[in-house]
């Protein structure tokens, strides 16, 4: 398989729609699959969960739910009007009616949340009873990587998981910061078209919807009523009011990148603005999004899709990236742009999903613009600068290092925190 075919299945892989923040999307995913196989609407549920699950889902409202939020929630809206057939849309068709519903739900069908002790940080393991029959769906490392559903102790579908957290995808094995900037710049990107139109519409659209109306904290709306409306503070708002929306329960879906809605709405936004500043074409539009997309995806790759790393830092570098591009950046200016973004950024910790989101894509992306304007100017960080590596690749790797296994202790922490009454 050629580099440019791997890099194609990678964006068609990775750039899906997802309705809401992915994580209590994935659960609600995983129940109405459960129900699904069980036949009939549960009489309970049992929710199991890691706790960098736990912790992203704590605090975020579940679209079409009636404001609520939580692991029940979750659960309960999935398993009853959830269509397991949309996967991370899976909440897409739930009317008002059954939203006022869920309220309801929450009172009468006991949801028992556990804490799943795994190595996989994202893993879900809900079981949905009806009587004496019981019908459980497992997930691990992706957000709709079904790896097992069991009926009454008979297994129905099994598979070996796919272990995204520890190593790069298979996908970018061999593939260099180089190889990635050289597709986005020459590749036959006809494949890709329908995907990057839908991210623009779409993270368009919610971010129109965040300047327009109140959501959470207003952070994207404040941050253009309170700024002359420069070019730097409209990418910053729109990407923040897209994030104000999604996490107060919007029910319009959003692109992500690595799994997450935030992370999807940063890796394009702000390129967004700047390519209709700048009347760019559509094709180096297109290629800016690419470069943007895959440079997180690149990162996130080290990462993992869940840990106490801020998944945003990776995305704003890859907004760093596809604006460089669009200013003309060389190679070497587009890998700078990056590197000074991961050297101010990285160490931004995640606390879960929740309104601060946006606050936080506000001053990723107020950070990745910086780094552009450094590289434009052919200033960069250099190797021994704190954890900055000589080259992207070698520093995109530290990275990698420091999130992945350096900020295990600081993710239990974080949940202790959050956990606290």
């Amino acid at each position: 398989m050629t580099n440019d075919i791997k890099l194609i299945q990678l964006l068609r892989d990775e750039m899906v729609l997802a309705l809401g923040c992915t994580e209590p999307i994935a659960i609600a995913y995983a129940a109405a699959l459960a129900a699904k196989h069980l036949g009939h609407l549960p009489d309970r549920i049992i929710a199991e969960c890691s706790g960098n699950m736990i912790k992203n889902v704590k605090s975020v409202i579940v679209p079409n739910s009636d404001g609520m939020k939580g692991i029940d929630t979750a659960c309960l809206v999935g398993a009853f009007y959830g269509d397991a057939d949309k996967k991370l849309e899976v909440l897409s068709q739930v009317t008002k009616e059954q939203a006022k519903q869920c309220r309801k739900l929450r009172e009468t069908i006991p949801c028992e949340i556990k804490l799943l002790e795994s190595p996989h940080t994202l893993h879900i393991l809900i079981s949905t009873f009806y009587g004496d029959n019981k019908v459980s769906v497992e997930i691990q490392d992706s957000h709709t990587n079904v790896v097992k559903i069991s009926k009454d102790g008979e297994i129905l579908q099994s598979k070996n998981s796919e272990t995204l957290t520890e190593h790069p995808t298979n996908l970018l094995e061999n593939i260099t910061i180089k190889d990635i900037i050289n597709f986005s710049r020459f590749c036959d990107y006809s494949p890709l078209i329908d995907l990057l139109e839908l991210e623009i519409e779409c993270n368009s659209r919610i971010a129109n919807e965040g300047i327009n109306n109140n959501y959470g904290a207003n952070v994207g709306k404040i941050i253009l009523n309170t700024s002359n409306g420069d070019l730097k503070n409209r990418a910053k708002a729109f990407a923040a009011a897209g994030s104000d929306a999604r996490m107060s329960g919007c029910d319009l879906p959003v692109m992500i990148n690595s799994g997450s809605g935030n992370q999807g709405l940063t890796v394009s936004l702000p390129i967004i603005v700047y390519a209709d500043q700048l009347k760019t074409s559509q094709s180096q539009l297109y290629r800016a999004l690419i470069l943007s997309n895959l440079i997180a995806l690149y990162e996130k790759s080290y990462i993992g899709k869940l840990s106490a790393y801020c998944g945003v830092v990776c995305a704003a570098s890859g907004s760093a990236a596809g604006i460089t591009f669009l200013m003309n950046g060389n190679d070497e200016q587009i890998e700078n742009a990056v590197i000074n973004t991961l050297g101010t950024l990285s160490g931004m910790v995640c606390d879960g999903a929740k309104a601060s989101c946006a606050a936080k894509i506000a001053a990723s992306v107020d950070a990745a613009i910086t780094s552009h304007e450094m590289a434009m100017l052919n200033n960069a960080l250099h190797d021994g600068d704190g954890i900055v590596k000589q080259g992207l690749d070698k520093t995109v790797k530290a990275v990698g290092k420091l999130a992945n296994h350096g900020m295990r202790i600081t993710d239990k922490e974080i949940l202790n925190i959050m956990l606290e009454k």
